[in-house]
């Protein structure tokens, strides 16, 4: 075996187990990769809105895709189509991180689901290395041969595709196999939230902004005070520039909000709590709706306090519980942190002061304990 050749074969399995646990993981929560593309498609990012409705349905064949490819890479198959594939695949997402991280536009490209948190630097360079790899496969496909037959290749490509479908099916149907969030079943929100002794803190620097020939410009609070502000600059704001960001506890968005007030402490202190959560009550899924006030009932009768959790304003609350005759009062809590707590909508978590001991989709209502 030659040195192109051993170089070839190690990229070759480097890159397929790559994706495959890369794809695998995304697909263990496609929901929530369908976030990170919203997030990719928006005006901020790149100003594709369009896409948005369909971000689901991308985000699925793209993670199926992903297994599929590195399943094909392995094995040999299609080495042509297989190859171009990776490639045209890595050069979008390399062009996809290095946007985010030059412009300071995503903080968490969303490579490994939640399994694993990168910088934007970080999938970039990631995703450099990527692209090396497959390089090495494009200009050397004559060392990628095939592991056995054709039909045996058939079928391996069509089970990984079948079984990346079903399993994409029951993910969306019920819950993420492996929840790898900070609110996954045994976790403590009151301890999520803590900042230990002597963490590092976030450092600001104050900046003032001025309009210059009719451009908003930001400058140093020291040029500010050392009269080193260009002739004619218009004052506009002030504001303090986040310079290094501090420690971030797992849990930091969690509130629950009425009326101007934070109930969190309150209600993380009982011992017997009911969440029914739905983060955008227009596009709750009525099937599941229709059930909660039923399991309210049951649960008020068993001791429970239930509360709704969602971010949609009192207008919508009020005709949601008209509509669907809730009895329940609902709280605010903002709309990221509902979806990184349950992959629904809607969707039910039990606490027991603070601690998470069930979480179901609501397909799966029938599943609760309620002690």
């Amino acid at each position: 075996m030659n040195f192109k050749n051993i170089v070839t074969q190690i990229a070759r399995i480097l890159v397929g187990v790559l994706f495959i646990i890369s794809g695998l993981i995304k697909l263990n929560d496609p929901l929530g990769f369908s976030y990170k593309l919203e997030e990719y498609f928006s005006a901020n990012v790149l100003n594709m809105e369009f896409l948005v409705p369909a971000a689901l349905i991308i985000s699925c064949f793209i993670v199926i895709f992903e297994v599929v490819l590195g399943v094909m890479l392995l094995i040999g198959f299609k080495t042509k189509f297989t190859v171009w594939s990776l490639l045209l695949m890595i050069v979008f997402f390399t062009f996809l991180t290095f946007y985010s991280w030059y412009f300071d536009k995503v903080k968490d490209c969303g490579c490994f689901g939640d399994a694993l948190k990168l910088t934007p630097f970080e999938s970039f360079i990631k995703d450099l290395i990527l692209l090396f790899l497959i390089l090495i496969l494009f200009f050397n496909q004559n060392y990628i041969k095939p592991l056995y037959g054709k039909s045996a290749l058939n079928l391996s490509v069509f089970a990984a595709y079948s079984l990346c479908l079903f399993m994409a099916y029951y993910v969306l149907q019920h819950l993420p196999i492996i929840d790898f969030r900070a609110y996954k079943i045994g976790n403590n929100i009151q301890k999520g939230m803590e900042i230990p002794d002597g963490a590092p803190k976030s450092e600001y620097e104050m900046v003032f902004i001025y309009k210059v020939n009719g451009v908003n410009t930001e400058i140093p609070y020291n040029d500010v005070m050392n009269n080193k502000i260009p002739e004619g600059a218009e004052f506009v704001d002030r504001k303090d520039k986040l310079i290094k960001e501090g420690y971030v506890p797992p849990i930091h968005d969690f509130t629950i909000e009425k009326d101007g007030s934070n109930y969190v402490e309150t209600i993380l202190q009982e011992p017997k709590v009911v969440l029914l959560i739905a983060y955008d009550l227009n596009k709750s899924k009525e099937k599941g709706m229709k059930k909660l006030e039923d399991f309210n009932q049951r649960a008020v009768k068993n001791g429970y306090q239930v509360i709704g959790l969602t971010a949609s304003d009192e207008t919508l609350i009020s005709e949601t519980k008209k509509k669907f005759n809730l009895s329940y009062d609902f709280y605010f809590c903002d709309p990221t942190t509902l979806k990184t707590i349950v992959r629904a909508n809607p969707g039910i978590v039990i606490l027991e002061k603070g601690t998470i001991v069930q979480k179901v989709h609501f397909n799966d209502l029938e599943k609760v304990v309620l002690n």
